[in-house]
């Protein structure tokens, strides 16, 4: 899906040729810079949200709809550049200004009733994967567990939390948990880590033997997830303690990878943290 080109480069130069900042790429689309800066720019207007991943292999998401990848982008002066081949690719998927949406009614939210324990990975004296900024796992999955559950209250949800601070849970209490309140989901929530500071994007995984509700549960938080333009390394098998001690169907999500320092940014900022939140919940709600 490339069409600004495959190869990636970060360094001082002179404006490249065929090339737009991205403050000329939101003038032509109509758009405006909202956020600016590594690892993604946002641009938008009334009508439209374009996010453009500027690290190795990142996309553009137009409106939530992968488009292509972002292709090469360069420095000059402090300002990134990428390839003006992305205004008419990105064009193509705007919405216009001109639109009247139809009458509808209100959009309200789907709820959905039952009890799901929400799991941040690790605390206490157990700090989990240390990112390649210096933070700890710990940390930032209790963040986004946090966001989680709130989001699933807010949708008439009853949620568990195994912790509500950075204390040590055993593996074993944090799935007798789950058992002990008769949950109709567990959901761990982790950060991966690898010697490969490439290894990128989240993981959804349910155990080898995971009931039809647990694989339901991972490909639709998987699926939702996509929204967060993160990239996908699917629903995998893993027999993790917390997944088969649950009486209940459970899935772990690894949300990105701490060592990779794109994916580590993007976790560590609370914006995104609360859009992973967010699809993670609407996942759920999903397959409720």
């Amino acid at each position: 899906m490339g069409c600004g080109g495959s190869g990636y480069q970060a360094h001082s130069i002179t404006k490249p040729a065929y090339s737009v900042s991205m403050s000329q790429l939101a003038s032509r689309l109509g758009l405006t810079v909202k956020t600016a800066g590594s690892p993604y720019y946002e641009l938008a207007n009334a009508n439209n949200r374009v996010l453009l991943f500027t690290y190795e292999g990142g996309r553009v998401y137009v409106n939530g709809t992968e488009v292509c990848r972002v292709g090469t982008t360069t420095q000059a002066g402090g300002i990134t550049y990428v390839s003006e081949l992305l205004v008419p690719k990105i064009r193509g998927y705007l919405i216009s200004s001109s639109y009247t949406p139809p009458v509808v009614t209100p959009n309200i939210p789907r709820t959905a009733s039952g009890t799901v324990v929400v799991d941040p990975g690790h605390g206490g004296k157990d700090p989990g994967a240390t990112s390649y900024h210096g933070y700890y796992e710990k940390t930032v999955v209790l963040s986004i567990a946090r966001k989680v559950a709130s989001y699933l209250e807010n949708r008439g949800v009853r949620v568990i939390m195994t912790r509500n601070s950075d204390t040590f849970i055993e593996l074993n209490e944090r799935a007798d948990i789950a058992n002990r309140a008769g949950a109709d989901l567990f959901v761990s929530i982790h950060a991966d880590a690898h010697q490969s500071r490439s290894q990128n994007g989240y993981t959804i995984y349910v155990a080898r033997s995971a009931s039809w509700s647990s694989k339901k549960i991972g490909v639709a938080i998987e699926q939702a997830m996509g929204q967060t333009g993160l990239a996908s390394k699917g629903m995998r098998n893993s027999d993790f303690r917390v997944l088969v001690r649950t009486a209940c169907p459970a899935v772990l999500v690894e949300c990105g990878y701490l060592s990779n320092p794109s994916d580590a940014s993007l976790l560590y900022d609370t914006d995104f943290q609360d859009r992973i939140a967010r699809s993670i919940a609407n996942g759920i709600i999903a397959a409720l």
